[in-house]
C-alpha cells in the first residue's frame, strides 16, 4: 500500500559552480534553474529520486495550504508576467486563489498542467538570510536537502 500524495515544494538554494552535469540536467527538469527558484512537486519516486540526486543544491519538505496560497497571490504569475488573480481561477472553475490552492495541496490539480501558469516561483533571498551553511545538510545545521514541515519557515522568509 503506497502512501498517499502529498505536496511539496522545492526551492534552490545554491548557484552553478562544482555541479557535475547530471546534476544541472536533473535541476532543469526539476525547472530549477536559478537560485532562489521555487517549485511545487509531489511525493511522488520519480520525484524523490530527483529531488535526493540534487540534495546538496535545493532544500525540499512539505509545505502548507497558507503558503501554497501566499505562493499564488504574492508569486504566482502567468505568461506575460502577468500577476495571478481570482479571476484566472474563475476561469479554470475554481471560486479563487484560495480555493485553487486548496486543489494543489491536496494533489488534485498539478501546478504544471495548469495552462498559462509559469510553474517556477521567483523568490527573494530569505529575510535575515539562511539561518546556517547552504553546503551543509539541514539534518547536520545547514540548509540543504530535506526539511519536512520546516521550509514553511524559509519560505515565508522568502516570499
Amino acid at each position: 500500500m503506497s502512501e498517499p500524495l502529498k505536496c511539496m515544494v522545492a526551492v534552490r538554494i545554491r548557484g552553478l559552480s562544482d555541479i557535475s552535469q547530471e546534476v544541472k540536467d536533473t535541476l532543469s527538469m526539476l525547472r530549477l534553474t536559478r537560485n532562489c527558484h521555487a517549485t511545487l512537486l509531489d511525493n511522488r519516486p520519480a520525484y524523490d529520486g530527483m529531488l535526493r540526486k540534487t540534495k546538496h543544491c535545493i532544500t525540499w519538505g512539505e509545505v502548507s495550504k497558507e503558503n501554497i496560497a501566499n505562493l499564488l497571490k504574492k508569486r504566482g504569475r502567468l505568461t506575460g508576467d502577468k500577476k495571478l488573480t481570482d479571476e484566472y481561477a474563475k476561469d479554470l472553475g475554481y471560486d479563487s486563489l484560495d480555493v485553487l490552492a486548496e486543489a494543489i495541496f491536496n494533489v488534485e490539480v498539478e501546478c504544471s498542467s495548469l495552462p498559462e501558469l509559469k510553474p517556477v516561483f521567483r523568490l527573494r533571498p530569505p529575510t535575515k538570510g539562511f539561518k546556517g551553511k547552504i553546503k551543509k545538510s539541514y539534518a547536520a545545521g545547514g540548509e540543504a536537502g530535506y526539511r519536512g514541515e520546516a521550509i514553511n519557515d524559509l519560505l515565508k522568509r522568502m516570499v
